[in-house]
């Protein structure tokens, strides 16, 4: 199955109910219009994706993008992407990755960060990770760590920097882990 997605503006919705629940269904991929927690696939109503979830999709060839009624090769929507979305290539290497490795990932703004990372899905357990994308030439105070790292545990996460590396598109991990002393 190979859903559409219609670019209007800044978003990117999939009219077809069914299309919207197939994509839910096999990897949480976007999320119901007006359905802020959905517990299944039984909604009835179009899917909203983020931008570096949909050009994953069409990646991996679940997806097609249009846009004013034309389809958008996969080059094209990352060009889009790069002038629309902060730091886009980096997200999306760690995006892409993390969801090479099993993980279900959705936005983490909530958390403070750029992705929460799930081993099974929203609605099904908690995300064990809460991901800042960094580059190596970033600096981090102490105090930006140990804010972050305190926010991670108080929601019962673990704190995680990725820097991706875009010439060769592997990701490093640092995975902070609080413990008493």
């Amino acid at each position: 199955m190979k859903a559409t997605a219609s670019l209007i503006q800044d978003s990117l919705i999939v009219w077809d109910i069914e299309e919207s629940r197939s994509l839910y269904r096999i990897g949480f991929y976007g999320k119901p219009l007006g359905i802020p927690k959905p517990k299944d696939a039984s909604f009835n109503s179009p899917l909203i994706l983020d931008l570096i979830e949909a050009t994953y999709l069409v990646e991996k060839n679940m997806l097609r993008i249009t846009r004013e009624g034309r389809e958008m090769p996969l080059e094209e929507i990352k060009e889009y992407g790069e002038r629309t979305y902060e730091r886009f290539m980096d997200k999306y290497l760690v995006y892409r990755d993390l969801r090479e490795r099993g993980f279900i990932v959705t936005p983490g703004i909530k958390f403070g960060s750029d992705f929460a990372a799930y081993k099974h899905g929203p609605g099904i357990d908690h995300a064990p990770f809460i991901i800042q994308v960094k580059e190596v030439k970033d600096c981090l105070s102490a105090f930006d760590i140990v804010r972050s790292g305190r926010l991670a545990t108080s929601v019962r996460k673990h704190f995680t920097i990725a820097i991706p590396d875009r010439k060769s598109g592997r990701v490093t991990y640092l995975v902070f882990e609080w413990f008493k002393a």
